[in-house]
């Protein structure tokens, strides 16, 4: 069986940490490396989490820290949803496993470059490191298979009422990536919000019975009670492993090819994705757009994912 090479940027976030978690065993994927960026917690807080995450999990995977900062505009962070340390919730073992000494955009340029086959690139954070990897090395873009990520939205933002987090925390690297040429496939709050982690969820994933259902629990009980003091949901909506379980299954989403644009220039709409749903503009569709979510055939991959750890 053949599997989808796959390089996973995040910014770990309780998501992000399952979306490692989903990959990590799964037999259609082959996870060949995690890249750290800032995000839903700086740097130093985003790399430490990703180590915890591999560690905890018993994961053969390089780490290595990226960009620690946008392009451009000034940072920004989701302290308000993943806590200080931006994966607030679980206690992990002292950390034993260290970060590769090789820059995460470097990594991601010298993978593409030597990889005989094409690679996908997952994007569960702002898309910094891959923007950068873009840019200071084109010839990288013919080595990616497809972008496959988690961000935007062709309705409602969840940072303003125009953008979604991961873009607007980086919306020129996302306007790169966009522009690149290669096939995106848009995974954003659209279809995310469908996923609700409710409490019934939770309790279900408890009785896998094993360390990595134990995690996503512990991950769970913190994110979702971050959701309800800030959004008032019940659940939380867990966004990034929807781009992983895409790849694992594409049926579980249903997208329509548009035509995707990131808007860098406005003041009110910053990190906008605008997504011509009805083709008015009559561009051709640069990104394949998820606009609906199986979520029950979701949870039972995630249910699956989860019962592939010892």
């Amino acid at each position: 069986m053949d599997r989808t090479k796959i390089i996973l940027d995040c910014d770990p976030g309780h998501d992000d940490a399952v979306a490692i978690m989903l990959a990590g065993k799964s037999p259609k994927i082959d996870l060949l490396g995690i890249t750290v960026v800032a995000g839903n917690q700086t740097l130093d807080n985003t790399q430490r989490n990703a180590l915890n995450v591999v560690q905890c999990l018993g994961l053969d995977v390089p780490v290595y820290a990226g960009c620690g900062q946008p392009m451009i505009r000034e940072k920004m962070t989701a302290g308000d949803i993943h806590g200080k340390t931006g994966l607030d919730g679980p206690v992990f073992e002292p950390l034993t496993r260290k970060l590769e000494p090789e820059h995460g955009v470097n990594f991601i340029i010298r993978t593409l470059m030597e990889s005989n086959d094409p690679i996908t690139m997952v994007t569960t954070g702002p898309m910094t490191n891959l923007g950068m990897a873009i840019r200071m090395e084109p010839r990288i873009v013919e080595k990616i298979q497809r972008i496959v990520l988690m961000g935007g939205a062709y309705t409602n933002g969840n940072v303003t009422p125009a953008a979604e987090f991961n873009i607007i925390a980086d919306a020129d690297a996302a306007y790169v990536c966009f522009t690149s040429g290669r096939p995106i496939t848009m995974v954003g709050l659209d279809v995310t919000r469908k996923a609700l982690c409710y409490p019934s969820i939770v309790e279900r994933m408890d009785k896998v019975g094993n360390k990595a259902s134990k995690l996503f629990v512990d991950l769970m009980k913190h994110f979702c009670k971050s959701q309800k003091e800030v959004f008032g949901w019940e659940g939380g909506p867990l966004h990034d492993p929807i781009t992983v379980a895409y790849l694992i299954d594409p049926t579980v989403l249903t997208t329509k090819p548009m035509h995707a644009e990131i808007d860098i220039r406005s003041t009110q709409s910053y990190g906008r994705t605008n997504c011509d749903y009805f083709g008015y503009q009559k561009k051709e569709p640069n990104a394949d757009v998820a606009i609906d979510i199986d979520v029950e055939k979701f949870w039972n991959m995630i249910e699956e994912g989860l019962r592939l750890y010892s």
